[in-house]
C-alpha cells in the first residue's frame, strides 16, 4: 500500500518519526519520508491509499478527495480530527484513526501534577518565599491545604477526563464527576453529581469537556461564585469553556486560584499572582510527540494485516470529543 505524509510544517515528521519508527512504518507500506505534503495539490496524492497526518495539515473537503480517488484511510498523529476530517470524508467510506487516547496521556498527568501541587498551595508558597528570601513559620506551613482527604472535581468523562480518573485512583482524594452524557459513574471511581454540586464541593475543579456552541461558558459567573474559597479551577482543554472575565475577577479579588493551559488574549491574566499560565504544554511534547507516531505506526500496520483500526473514529460521535 502507498502512504504520504501530510504535515505542515514538513519538519514535524522529524520531530515525531524518530529513524526507527520511520524504518517500521516502512516495513508495512511504501512511504517516502522525504515527501511531505502541506496541502492536497501534489500529484502525490492520486496514488495515496493512506493518509499520514499531523497537526496543520489542512482540511480534508470534498476538493482535496477529488484528487484523491485511492484514499481510504487517514491515520492522524494527533488528538481531534474535527477540523481535519469533515463529512465528505466519511460519506466515502474513507476509515479515520486518531491519536487521542495517547495525546490524553500527558494532559492528564499534567492535571495530576497540578492538582497535586494545588492542594499543597505550593505556588502561593513558592511566591512568599521568593519575595521575603525567608521560609515561613510551621504555622503557615501546616496551614497549606494538603491532599489527604481533599476533593477533586473532574468536568467531562472525556478520554482525559477518563485517564485522569485513573491516575487519581493510587492517592487519598475524592473524585466527582460531572458529565450530562452519563447515567451512572460506574467503573470510573467517581461520584457521579450535577455541575452546580460539584462546583461547590471541590478544592480542585478540572475541565475536561469538549469545546461546542452548548458548553460555551460552561464554567460562568454563577457556578464560580459556587466554588469555595481557596479553590484552584484548571483549564487544559478549550478557552470557550470558562468565561475568562468572571474568572479574571474571581481571582483578582482572591477567592480562588487558577491553573490555565489555554487562555483567550487577555493582559489581566499574566499579572494576576493566583494564575498559574503555562503556554499549552499540557498535550504532547518532546518524547510524548514519539508516542503519537508509534500509535500511527501501529494503526498502519492494522491496515497492512488486514486488522480492523484499533483507534477509530466514529463519525456519529467525534463533534462530542474534547
Amino acid at each position: 500500500m502507498i502512504a504520504v505524509f501530510v504535515f505542515d510544517p514538513p519538519s514535524q515528521v522529524g520531530r515525531f518519526f524518530t529513524p526507527e519508527l520511520l524504518a517500521e512504518l516502512r516495513r508495512h507500506v511504501e512511504i517516502d519520508p522525504e515527501l511531505v505534503l502541506t496541502g492536497y495539490d501534489d500529484p502525490a496524492l492520486a496514488r495515496a491509499e493512506i493518509l499520514i497526518t499531523g497537526w496543520g495539515a489542512p482540511t480534508l473537503d470534498a476538493r482535496a478527495l477529488a484528487g484523491a480517488p485511492n484514499l481510504r484511510y487517514v491515520v492522524h498523529t494527533a488528538g481531534t480530527v474535527k477540523w481535519l476530517a469533515g463529512p465528505e470524508v466519511f460519506a466515502r467510506g474513507i476509515q479515520v484513526s486518531s491519536q487521542a487516547a495517547a495525546n490524553a496521556v500527558p494532559v492528564a498527568e499534567y492535571t495530576l501534577a497540578m492538582i497535586l501541587l494545588a492542594n499543597k498551595q505550593v505556588w502561593q508558597l513558592s511566591r512568599a518565599y521568593t519575595e521575603s528570601r525567608r521560609a515561613p513559620g510551621l504555622d503557615t506551613i501546616w496551614s497549606a491545604g494538603g491532599n489527604a482527604g481533599r476533593t477533586v472535581g473532574v468536568i467531562g468523562a472525556s478520554a482525559v477526563g477518563r485517564k485522569l480518573l485513573e491516575l487519581l485512583r493510587p492517592f487519598d482524594l475524592h473524585a466527582l464527576l460531572y458529565d450530562p452524557t452519563l447515567d451512572s459513574a460506574d467503573g470510573l471511581d467517581a461520584e457521579l453529581v450535577e455541575l452546580p454540586e460539584l462546583m461547590a464541593r471541590s478544592d480542585v475543579v478540572t475541565i475536561h469537556a469538549p469545546a461546542l456552541p452548548e458548553t460555551r461558558h460552561l464554567v460562568g459567573a454563577d457556578q464560580i461564585a459556587l466554588m469555595r474559597p481557596g479553590a484552584t479551577l484548571i483549564n487544559t482543554a478549550r478557552p470557550s469553556l470558562v468565561d475568562q472575565d468572571a474568572l479574571t475577577k474571581a481571582v483578582a479579588r482572591g477567592h480562588i486560584y487558577a491553573v490555565l493551559d489555554v487562555i483567550e488574549p487577555d493582559d489581566a491574566l499574566f499579572t494576576l499572582p493566583g494564575v498559574l499560565l503555562t503556554p499549552h504544554v499540557a498535550g504532547s511534547v518532546g518524547t510524548e510527540l514519539h508516542r503519537l507516531a508509534a500509535g500511527a505506526v501501529a494503526e498502519v500496520a492494522n491496515i497492512a494485516a488486514g486488522r480492523p483500526l484499533r483507534h477509530a473514529v466514529d463519525p456519529a460521535t467525534q463533534h462530542l470529543k474534547a
